[in-house]
């Protein structure tokens, strides 16, 4: 009763946090001809309440889909299918077919942060509360769960991207949170389907799905004799059913097909928008991508490194499924994607910090590190959304409120010559990432940018973030490499242990018969002397 008490008010407190943030701007506020996400939302609104499904993705006089036209998976058009029923049932005019664009007023905007709210509390609270219900209670702290509970639920990137720049990644996030604490409780087919869900809801869960696959594809043949096959095939047809609910409006016809998975991946759009933390923004600055190489040469660049980067986690992952090693590489597998492939926006980085945050009992320091980080990488895109209040806020409170439930310094070690220069090395690395986020958001926000690099701090943001993750995606690679070492060498430990228990049991046990047989030899010899004496 009483966990459950500390559950209702810690969740409470992530309530008031959100709404705290919604109270402000949003994407593209009083911003016409094109506004931002928020009428991206509301638009979809209008088209799935007002037109056939049919014509949900295809461009007409009707849906011009150069005005914020769907591009996410039939699970969001359903979703705002739903949200626009509601909102044409309380004042047709906040989806009026044509006539609505740009539609701003307060109770608008108290309808639209009430759907966020609705489905975040029913869909992402859940599955934060279930993933760390699941884990092994804590031996010594018993409201463990609680603290990462409330951990996850205050992690300001997501709420600031939902609340403030406004979006529903809540759903995708929790519906894949779900899917994976399925997966550790053993339900492999309901954790297949969750997945599935997530990925039809957000194309961007892809990045997600080669851990997925390798984990279910490497257990299936380790326990192969055991009803791994059988397990496979239910798992494949679960998918299969899966897929085929979610597309069913769209595979009565071939084009519409193909205009959907056309509007899902829009390569003509460039290798990255705006200034995102990846690889290739960062490289920009020495090489001119566009104009060295073509588009479909650059997305060709894109999938073989990506494809190559993905590798080493995956063969892993395959050959020595654990679910530990399936947690991290659920890690390494989003930041791989994150900073290699084609098309990736800043707000992508929610997908690793989603699997970052359940890490948080087993690697504070780095997780809060991976935390703060990506939340700094989106500045830019928050200042722009009038978010700047909400930001400062958030990364003042959340290390204090970290800190009193896990002390931020680097993971303690066997206290041997090289951990302690590795903390050292860490410890400087840390302050100096602190420093510079610090500078470099004062910059942004008060000084000028060059006349000639408008661009300039935005640009310097991503190239310094994109530093941090590369190293963070170094660091959970090795994890997951060495995830289970420690506990085999353990075993082989005692293993010698037990043989030289053993092997010692047998010397003392011959050298007890040993001496027994001596001393026996020395009587008989006193015997036979005392015999002749007398």
């Amino acid at each position: 009763m009483l966990t459950f008490a500390k559950i209702c008010m810690v969740s409470l407190v992530a309530v008031l946090a959100r709404w705290c943030v919604s109270l402000g701007d949003y994407s593209g506020a009083g911003k016409p001809p094109m506004f931002g996400d928020y009428e991206a939302q509301r638009h979809w609104q209008e088209v799935a309440v007002n037109l056939p499904v049919q014509e949900w993705y295809k461009n007409s006089s009707r849906n011009d889909l150069m005005y914020w036209g769907l591009d996410y998976p039939p699970l969001t058009a359903y979703h705002s299918y739903l949200c626009g029923l509601v909102a044409k049932y309380l004042k047709p005019d906040w989806v009026a077919l044509n006539i609505s664009r740009g539609y701003e007023s307060y109770e608008h905007k108290l309808f639209m942060r009430y759907s966020v709210l609705l489905v975040d509390v029913f869909i992402f609270f859940p599955a934060v509360y279930w993933t760390f219900a699941a884990r092994k209670p804590h031996l010594t702290d018993q409201d463990a769960s609680v603290k990462s509970y409330l951990l996850m639920l205050l992690y300001p990137g997501l709420i600031l991207i939902d609340y403030g720049h406004f979006q529903y990644n809540c759903v995708s996030l929790g519906l894949a949170l779900l899917a994976v604490t399925s997966l550790a409780t053993n339900h492999d087919v309901l954790g297949s389907v969750l997945f599935c869900l997530a990925l039809n809801y957000k194309q961007m869960e892809l990045y997600h799905a080669m851990p997925f696959f390798c984990f279910l594809l490497g257990t299936c043949l380790r326990d192969i004799r055991r009803g791994g096959f059988w397990r496979l095939v239910q798992i494949g047809l679960a998918v299969l059913a899966t897929f085929a609910t979610c597309w069913a409006p769209f595979l009565l016809d071939l084009d519409t097909a193909k205009q959907v998975l056309n509007r899902l991946f829009p390569f003509a759009r460039g290798v990255f928008e705006d200034k995102v933390a990846n690889v290739w923004c960062s490289l920009s600055v020495l090489i001119k991508w566009k104009q060295m190489m073509t588009l479909e040469q650059i997305l060709k660049l894109c999938l073989c490194v990506t494809g190559a980067c993905l590798l080493p986690s995956s063969v892993d992952l395959l050959c020595r499924p654990s679910f530990t090693k399936f947690r991290y590489a659920l890690v390494n597998s989003s930041l791989v994607f994150f900073l290699f492939s084609f098309q990736v926006h800043e707000k992508s980085i929610l997908i690793p910090a989603l699997i970052v945050c359940t890490l948080i009992p087993d690697c504070p320091f780095w997780c809060f590190w991976f935390l703060q980080m990506s939340t700094f990488s989106m500045l830019p895109l928050l200042i722009k959304d009038g978010q700047l209040v909400p930001y400062i806020a958030f990364m003042l409170l959340y290390p204090l409120l970290f800190n009193a439930f896990n002390p931020i310094r680097p993971d303690t070690a066997p206290p041997t010559d090289t951990q302690v220069w590795v903390n050292i090395f860490v410890t400087l690395a840390f302050c100096i990432s602190c420093v510079g986020q610090v500078f470099l958001s004062l910059a942004l926000v008060i000084f000028p940018p060059p006349a000639g690099l408008p661009d300039l701090f935005p640009l310097v943001i991503s190239v310094f973030s994109c530093a941090h993750f590369l190293l963070f995606a170094a660091y959970f690679h090795y994890c997951q490499f060495t995830a289970g070492i420690s506990v085999d060498h353990s075993h082989k430990t005692k293993a010698a242990n037990g043989k030289h228990s053993k092997t010692f049991s047998k010397a003392m046990n011959k050298a007890t018969v040993e001496n027994t047989t001596k001393h026996k030899s020395l009587a008989n010899k006193l015997k036979l002397r005392k015999k002749k004496h007398d």
